[in-house]
């Protein structure tokens, strides 16, 4: 529903604001900041309001609070002098004071539309958002619709915990519980991106549950999923199926956020857009792509200097580029101070936490603290397996192979066909390398090097058995595929640049050069 005030018009739907017949440019957090105190425009809202509201409670500082209602201001052509439109309470808030004329919509006729019309919807949030509607108990069996609604809170609750989703509350979601419902105009009335459906059908001792995550603005298919299993513990289930969903919609909502924002005009990125705009050139594992990506990340801190998120992916593009970039100090440097504005930025925020512990861990070498950062993490997403596909490496170079391994099973079980899943399939052959399983470690070596082949120090970790099982044609062969991607690869910088544990390092060392490599 169009606002009119003064000569302006501020369309939530098109998200356009007008003056007369100009289109003005507005950043969308400036737009969400300046329609999200129109429609509350009877009250006071709070600093505190506006951090919900268009940050999703992240962290903000004054400063960015500040420079976001400046330039709501200035498309309006008002000041803080002068105060027309917006004006500063103080102590308490912001108000809009402005006159406003709401225009209802009409049908194609010209008629008013009618009170038989679907509700007026909300505005979508800067940040991916995502309602999950009740399952739909197809059983025939009531006491399947306690479970069904449990799962369901379980699932919200699970996604509320990460960060950087926007997620609406249950007794928002629930009001459609029995409804045959338009999964679009689910997402027009809650305003959201995406809605997470599913159903859960009762067949003696079996259930079967199945969930799909659907784009609500063009109806499309995200994921789906199917999961069969014994209804003997109700509680165990509920939680095993929720780690499930949780930890798969958190990666796919990721791929279809890069894929939106790549859509989007260059001139009209966000913080938040520059994030995710990095983030395919970050995940290469390369350094030609962690420096493709960090002038991107810079500019998403510079627009928001406390982005703990942003800090922890610099942090680790940083580390690409030490470790296998040259091993300049400055990139160190770099990478370690990153990581701990990760750190205090990213109290709530898992994978910031992740990323900080890894950089820490691998670069800083204080494992100590880089646990505390992972613990921390797990504590608040359990589900999370970033947190252990990132955990994993620097918990093996400190020397703990059983620990790794466990983290990497947890890490692939959570999420089975994560684009990142080289990283735990390569540290469990590292892991059951350094406990003498090198029939093992080839194996899970292989498998690692086939998921993603240009990620040089797999075939190190391949390298490694093969060479001690004496088959030093094949050891020899991965060595030279290392060298190939990485030239500057020697064991002495790399072994001194990650930390390798002093109980392991004469291991590691002799049996890679063993396979050839350089000392």
């Amino acid at each position: 529903m169009p606002y009119h005030f003064e000569d302006f018009a501020l369309d939530g739907d098109r998200r356009e604001l007008r003056r007369g017949n100009d289109l003005i440019a507005v950043e969308p957090q400036v737009f969400d900041l300046l329609q999200y105190l129109i429609r509350h425009r009877e009250r006071v809202v709070s600093k505190d309001d506006l951090i919900d509201a268009i940050w999703q409670g992240r962290i903000v500082s004054d400063a960015t609070l500040a420079s976001r209602i400046n330039a709501a201001r200035n498309a309006l052509h008002d000041s803080g002098e002068e105060q027309r439109l917006i004006r500063t309470i103080p102590r308490r808030g912001l108000r809009f004071v402005g006159t406003v004329r709401e225009e209802a919509q009409t049908t194609e006729t010209g008629a008013i539309a009618s009170l038989e019309q679907p509700k007026p919807g909300l505005g979508i949030p800067a940040r991916p958002s995502i309602a999950v509607l009740p399952f739909v108990n197809l059983s025939g069996d009531p006491e399947q619709d306690y479970f069904a609604d449990g799962m369901v809170e379980d699932i919200i609750t699970g996604l509320s915990r990460i960060r950087w989703l926007f997620v609406i509350a249950r007794n928002s979601s629930f009001t459609y519980k029995g409804r045959a419902v338009d999964v679009k105009q689910v997402g027009h009335e809650l305003g959201v991106r995406y809605v997470l459906e599913g159903s859960v059908r009762k067949v003696g001792s079996r259930v079967r549950i199945t969930n799909q995550l659907i784009d609500a603005e063009d109806g499309s298919h995200l994921w789906a999923e199917r999961y069969d299993r014994d209804l003997t513990d109700v509680f165990a289930l509920q939680d095993e199926i929720t780690i499930s969903v949780v930890a798969a919609i958190e990666p796919n909502l990721r791929r279809a956020e890069i894929e939106r924002v790549r859509r989007k005009r260059p001139d009209s990125l966000d913080a938040y857009d520059l994030l995710l705009r990095a983030l395919p050139d970050v995940y290469t594992f390369m350094p030609q792509g962690a420096a493709k990506g960090l002038p991107l990340l810079d500019q998403a801190l510079a627009i928001e200097p406390t982005y703990a998120l942003a800090h922890g992916f610099a942090a680790w593009a940083h580390q690409t580029l030490f470790v296998r970039g040259g091993m300049g100090a400055e990139n160190r440097e770099k990478s370690i101070r990153h990581a701990h504005a990760a750190i205090e930025h990213g109290s709530g925020d898992a994978m910031a936490l992740a990323l900080a512990g890894f950089t820490i861990g691998l670069v800083e070498h204080d494992r100590g603290l880089a646990d505390e950062a992972f613990a921390e993490a797990l504590t608040l997403s359990a589900s999370c397996a970033f947190v252990y596909v990132f955990g994993c490496v620097p918990v093996a170079y400190g020397g703990d192979a059983a620990r790794a391994i466990d983290w990497c099973e947890q890490a692939m079980r959570l999420s089975p066909l994560d684009a990142m899943s080289c990283v735990p399939q390569g540290i469990i052959g590292f892991g059951n390398f350094l406990s003498g399983r090198h029939e093992q470690a080839i194996t899970a070596g292989r498998r690692a090097v086939e998921l993603n082949p240009g990620f040089s120090i797999l075939h190190g970790w391949l390298a490694a058995p093969l060479a001690r099982l004496g088959r030093l044609d094949e050891a020899k062969a991965a060595a030279t595929r290392l060298l190939s991607l990485d030239p500057q690869f020697t064991i002495g910088r790399w072994s001194a640049a990650v930390g390798l544990a002093p109980d392991i390092i004469d291991d590691v060392t002799d049996a890679m050069r063993l396979a050839g490599l350089p000392a």
